[in-house]
């Protein structure tokens, strides 16, 4: 991706390994890309389409936390637990628009809305988990 202004079309394979990544699973994969077009539209943008795709994923995955301490605390809307989901697919998702996208800092900061800073800071420690996790899949 390293023109930004693809149209959504063109970029449909591209969510697809995002979507892929992401949840690991293909019907899953399938069901995000399809929210994420139903949500954009014809003309939009590729920052907000990826935007569109973040919210998406977000929305049906990133507020499934296992912080939930009692049946009462998940239904209460923990603003921690509901943070702590969006940080952490927020550095994953980081990572991939990095690698597998090729977006620089400057446009993932914009994606996420977050500060560039943020974002370097994401990809490394980002970078550092995959490669850890890869590490423990290995050796079992």
């Amino acid at each position: 991706m390293a023109p930004i202004n693809k149209t959504p079309i063109e970029l449909l394979d591209n969510i697809y390994s995002l979507a892929y990544w992401m949840t690991g699973n293909e019907a899953e994969s399938r069901d995000l890309v399809n929210t994420t077009y139903l949500n954009a539209g014809i003309e939009t943008p590729e920052i907000e389409l990826l935007k569109t795709f973040r919210n998406c994923y977000v929305d049906r995955y990133g507020q499934e936390t296992e912080f939930c301490i009692s049946e009462k605390s998940c239904k209460s809307g923990n603003g921690l637990a509901k943070s702590i989901a969006r940080r952490a697919a927020d550095v994953k998702l980081t990572v991939l628009l990095s690698e597998l996208s090729g977006l620089k800092h400057a446009d993932i900061s914009d994606v996420l809305e977050k500060p560039v800073n943020t974002i370097r800071t994401w990809l490394f420690w980002g970078r550092k988990l995959l490669v850890q996790d890869d590490i423990m899949k290995a050796s079992a």
